[in-house]
């Protein structure tokens, strides 16, 4: 009779005649399913409890039979289960591609017919927080011929206050040419104190060498480096380079000066060299400084010969090491994700999301075309 009284709701038409029928069957079958169990184990049923869980479209909340003995779990509800992992899967994908706890919410709400807050929404993605932290606690390989480093700024909240919070990224070329985010860290602000800790970090999960790091100027990066990894060789990125020097150009000189930094930091010329590249430094700096002595002063660092030792490098390949643009991308990639956000709530929250962009980077699983062509100074397989 019951069946017919929702037969005749569906002929009507009315609204959740379907999810009625679907109720119905489900827990039909695992009442069913509760007498096999209890003829088969001696048991006995023990009244039921209730199980919210999606169901074509909807939320349908479930009478689960029990037994005595408390052993007794319906197959069906482990494919429900399926299902549900499947939906904060999708809840937390949607996250990660720009959108709002809020926004999720109501996506869910038109899909499933109820609305979900933003605390809610949040739980659904316990499933994400550790698969994240397990991926960035895996262990790491004992060599990598290239890392690329960088910290991007977010706004986070700590406690009561909000403020630009550092985020440290490294990026390790692998030897078969792929590329994988090996560390992702929070610090308040950047230094090369707090980079050192990562390096340790690092190395405390099985790395143990790289051949070359590719990073910014950070006043004593290079210090950290060599202390962690001795030996190692340094890139400071051009590109930050031709950018502080702009900064202190006149508007009418900028295109000049563009185009003579331009011939300063060449690549793809087989027969260049560090000290030539040094030298057109030494050039450069040498015309400009009549006009703006803080950029004569530039070489009177020799630090700034670490901008050029990608010209000890293959020639077919310096293109790809003399500047951080591969970390910058996935930089990039993370303020798309967060600037809808406006404040992250906490540092742990920042990590989860910014964690999921990095695992979920398609492009890292392609080989990198023309890498391996330096061999001497890297070690690439087969």
């Amino acid at each position: 009779m019951c069946y017919v009284g929702v037969a005749k709701k569906c002929g009507k038409q009315e609204k959740g005649g379907y999810q009625e029928v679907l109720k119905i069957s489900l827990e039909a079958m695992m009442r069913a399913e509760r007498e096999e169990h209890n003829k088969l184990q001696g048991d006995m049923s023990n009244g039921y409890r209730y199980r919210k869980t999606f169901g074509q479209g909807k939320i349908l909340e479930l009478q689960v039979p029990r037994s005595r003995r408390g052993n007794f779990y319906p197959i069906i509800l482990g494919l429900l289960r399926d299902q549900e992992e499947e939906c904060r899967k999708m809840a937390f994908s949607l996250y990660g591609a720009g959108l709002t706890t809020e926004q999720v919410g109501n996506i869910f709400g038109e899909i499933y017919g109820k609305r979900y807050s933003t605390s809610q929404v949040s739980r659904m993605f316990e499933y994400a927080r550790s698969d994240v932290q397990a991926w960035l606690n895996r262990p790491l390989e004992p060599y990598y011929p290239i890392i690329l480093i960088d910290a991007t700024f977010i706004y986070t909240r700590r406690l009561d206050h909000v403020s630009k919070e550092a985020y440290y990224t490294i990026l390790g070329v692998r030897k078969d040419r792929t590329r994988e985010v090996l560390a992702i860290v929070n610090f308040p602000t950047e230094s090369a104190q707090a980079w050192e800790e990562v390096f340790i970090g690092l190395k405390n999960r099985g790395m143990e060498e790289t051949g070359l790091v590719v990073c910014d100027s950070l006043s004593s990066i290079e210090n950290a480096i060599w202390k962690q990894f001795p030996g190692t060789e340094i890139q400071l990125c051009t590109i930050h380079l031709q950018r502080n020097v702009q900064k202190r150009i006149k508007p009418k000189d900028k295109s000049e000066v563009a185009e003579d930094l331009k011939d300063v930091f060449r690549t793809g010329d087989r027969h260049d060299s560090k000290t030539r590249g040094w030298e057109r430094w030494k050039k450069f700096c040498r015309k400009w400084e009549r006009y703006y002595p803080s950029i004569g002063r530039m070489t009177e660092d020799r630090r700034y010969m670490l901008y050029f030792t990608y010209l000890d490098y293959d020639y077919r390949v310096q293109s790809m090491i003399y500047s951080t643009n591969w970390i910058e991308r996935l930089n990039r990639d993370y303020k798309r994700t967060t600037r809808m956000r406006g404040a992250l709530p906490s540092p742990e929250a920042t990590i989860l999301l910014l964690g999921y962009v990095a695992m979920t980077r398609s492009a890292y699983q392609r080989k990198l075309p023309k890498i391996n062509y330096e061999t001497t100074k890297l070690q690439w397989e087969e």
